[in-house]
Formats: structure tokens, sequence, C-alpha cells
């Protein structure tokens, strides 16, 4: 026996308490006149990219902005309360955003707790921590989660350069927030 065979991975839970996969929350066909609600997180850019994406929500796909919610933590889940406003005022959520890893796995985790109340959500991760992301969703029960992605990084970009990189992300944001959700094999 070595020194490494008794190596405990921390994001494994106890023996035999695998946690079952999160049912997605059914997406409306589109999002005119829906409310959504943005849950952001206090990264550098995460407020002013999100905004963006709302924004253009709005005036491209007719939704309307209802509620933001800021994360008191970046390395923490949303508080249950925060999430359950969300899921009052809220038709679908925008979850971000991810750029760095403890961030980017409680974006996720925030993501998954809506979509298990039967909120759409969409979560935004920079490229660099797709590691963290996919972690997450796999100690959540939910490996292949799908999440949008922008270039790393994002909280040294400029106004113009986060208004340019929410241009991107909108197109699959709506496709997330809107695409029939496809059950997953186990």
């Amino acid at each position: 026996m070595s020194l490494f065979d008794d190596i405990v991975d921390p994001t494994r839970g106890p023996a035999g308490s695998a946690k079952g996969r999160t049912a997605l929350a059914a997406r409306p066909g589109d999002l005119a006149g829906l409310r959504v609600g943005l849950l952001v997180n206090t990264k550098r850019n995460a407020e002013a990219f999100v905004q963006e994406v709302a924004a253009l929500l709005e005036s491209q796909h007719g939704a309307r902005i209802a509620v933001q919610r800021t994360k008191p933590s970046i390395v923490h889940p949303a508080p249950a309360e925060m999430l359950a406003e969300l899921r009052a005022e809220a038709d679908v959520v925008v979850v971000g955003v991810g750029d760095c890893g403890s961030c980017s796995a409680s974006a996720v985790a925030d993501g998954l707790q809506l979509e298990a109340a039967g909120i759409p959500a969409v979560v935004l991760v920079s490229d660099a921590f797709r590691v963290s992301a996919d972690a997450m969703a796999a100690l959540q029960g939910t490996a292949g989660y799908e999440y949008v992605t922008t270039p790393h990084p994002v909280a040294s970009l400029s106004r113009e350069g986060v208004r340019a990189r929410a241009e991107r992300a909108v197109p699959e944001i709506v496709t997330l927030l809107t695409r029939p959700v496809v059950a997953a094999a186990s």
C-alpha cells in the first residue's frame, strides 16, 4: 500500500451518496413578454456583463427585466431567500459571471437550484473555468449541464469589451433558454 492509496477526493460525497440528476425546467418557446431575473456575483464586470445581456434580451427579444440580485459572496451559492425571490419574480434567470474557479462552480450550483425549482436558467462562465463549472455540474448529479462560455478574462474588459462579449453571447443564451430540454442519458 502506498501513501497515495488513501487520497480522498473532496468533490465526491461518501460512498453511496450519489445525487440525482437535476431535472431541467421546461423552456418557453421564446422570450417575448417574459420576466427575466438577473443573478450576479461581485466579480469585476459581472454586473455590467449581465446588464448588457439584459438590455439585448429586452431590445431584441421582447423580454422584460423584472429583478436583479447580487450574491453576497462569489464562492457560495446564492442565499435561499434570494433564489426564492428570483423564482417568484422571474420566468427565466441569467446567472453570471463565472470568471474564476470558485465563482464558476458557484454559478453552476445557482443555475441548477433554479432549474430544480422549475425556472429555466442560463449560466455565463469564462472559458478558462469550464473544468470548475463541469465539476460542479457533475457533483450536483448533472454532468453535461449546458452553460454559455465567453473568452477569459471578463474582469479586465472595458465597458465596450463587455458589450461586445455580451452581443456574442446572446444568441446562445436565447437558445439555452428557449430550446426544448432533451432528457439526458443516465
